[in-house]
C-alpha cells in the first residue's frame, strides 16, 4: 500500500531524510519510531503530499507522490502532531465542514458525520464547542476528521502526544478498530509501549536513515542474542532445574521470582519442547511462555540517540 525507494529530503546542507526504502502492506498498522529530529515528520509530510522529496520516490496505492498527488489525497487521512481546530465551532459543525470540503452533500454528509461520531464515541459531544473538549477528546475529533472521506490509508503523527493514560488506551483501541475496518495505518510515536501492543510491523529511524524495518519477530531476531522461556512447575522446582540442564537445547537456567528463566541455545527453534520433556519426567507445568523482548530494549540497542 505504501512504498518508498531511496526517498531523500535535504534542506540546504542538512539531510533530514536519507535514502529511505519502506514497504507497508495493506491492512497493517506500521509503527514509525525514532528520536526527535530523526526525520519521522518529514517522511509523513512527504507521504501526505505536503512536501516534495529532493530525490527518490514514494507511492501510495500505486500512485506516485508528486505527479499523482491529486489522486493520492482522497485516499489518505493525515493527522499532524498538532492540528488546527476552530475552537468556537461545535463538534458537529466542524465535522460537517470537513465532510463538505471532501465533497459530501445532503444525506450522505449527514450519514458520514454520524458514522464517525459513533466510531470515535463523540456522539454525546455533538453540540459541544471544541474549546470545551479535553485534549483526549480533541485527539479523537482529529481522528474523526481524517475519516470523513473514508480514506484507505491513515498517516498519524504522534496521535497520543500529551494524552493521559486513559486517553492513550482509548486512542489505541480506536486505532485497532479502524484497522479492523481494513485501513492501513502508519503511526509515529515516542510511546514505544503503545506501539508494541498494536503494531504489526515497525520502522526505526535515526539521523534520517532507516536502521530497521520489519515485523516484531524480525526485530527480536535482529537484536536478541538468545531465546528465553519462562517455566513454572507446581513443585520440585530445584529438580526441574537439574533436569532441564541435561537437555542439549538448554544453554542456561536460573530462578526468577516464582518461575525458572530458561535460556535456549542457537539450535533450539522454539521453546515448545520444554512441555513434553518436563511432563514425561513427572512435572506439572503452570507456566510456559517465551519471554517477550520489549520494544524499548530493542530500540535502545539499535539507536545511538543521534539526530539529523
Amino acid at each position: 500500500m505504501i512504498r518508498t525507494r531511496g526517498l531523500t529530503k535535504t534542506y540546504g546542507r542538512v539531510t533530514a531524510l536519507s535514502n529511505l526504502s519502506l514497504d507497508i502492506e495493506e491492512g497493517e498498522i506500521f509503527g514509525y519510531i525514532g528520536p526527535n529530529g530523526a526525520g519521522k515528520t518529514t517522511t509523513l509530510k512527504i507521504l501526505a503530499t505536503l512536501l516534495q522529496p529532493t530525490c527518490g520516490s514514494a507511492r501510495i496505492a500505486g500512485y506516485e507522490v508528486g505527479t499523482d498527488s491529486k489522486k493520492i489525497r482522497p485516499l489518505i487521512g493525515y493527522m499532524p502532531d498538532f492540528f488546527g481546530v476552530y475552537e468556537d465551532m461545535s463538534v458537529n459543525e466542524y465535522l460537517t465542514f470537513f465532510a463538505a470540503a471532501y465533497g459530501r452533500t445532503g444525506d450522505s454528509r449527514e450519514r458520514v458525520v454520524n458514522d464517525v461520531l459513533e466510531l470515535t464515541d463523540l456522539g454525546g459531544k455533538r453540540d459541544t464547542t471544541i474549546e470545551a473538549l479535553s485534549r483526549g477528546m480533541q485527539q479523537r475529533l482529529g481522528l474523526a476528521r481524517t475519516l470523513v472521506h473514508d480514506p484507505k490509508v491513515l498517516i498519524l503523527d504522534e496521535p497520543a502526544s500529551g494524552l493521559d493514560p486513559r486517553a492513550r488506551i482509548e486512542i489505541r483501541e480506536l486505532l485497532k478498530e479502524v484497522r479492523n475496518m481494513g485501513k492501513t495505518i502508519m503511526i509515529s510515536s515516542h510511546i514505544l509501549s503503545e506501539l508494541s501492543e498494536m503494531c504489526d510491523s515497525f520502522g526505526i529511524l535515526e539521523q534520517g536513515r532507516l536502521v530497521f524495518s520489519g515485523s516484531r519477530n524480525e526485530l527480536a531476531r535482529r537484536v536478541a542474542t538468545a531465546r528465553v522461556a519462562e517455566v513454572a512447575v507446581t513443585e520440585r522446582a530445584d529438580e526441574a532445574m537439574r533436569l532441564l540442564r541435561t537437555h542439549p537445547a538448554v544453554q542456561d537456567i536460573a530462578p526468577k521470582d516464582s518461575h525458572l528463566r530458561v535460556t535456549l541455545n542457537a539450535e533450539a527453534e522454539d521453546h515448545t519442547f520444554l512441555c513434553p520433556f518436563l511432563m514425561e519426567n513427572g512435572f506439572v507445568l503452570t507456566l510456559l511462555r517465551e519471554e517477550e523482548v520489549r520494544l524499548e530494549d530493542l530500540f535502545m540497542q539499535l539507536t545511538k540517540g543521534e539526530v539529523s
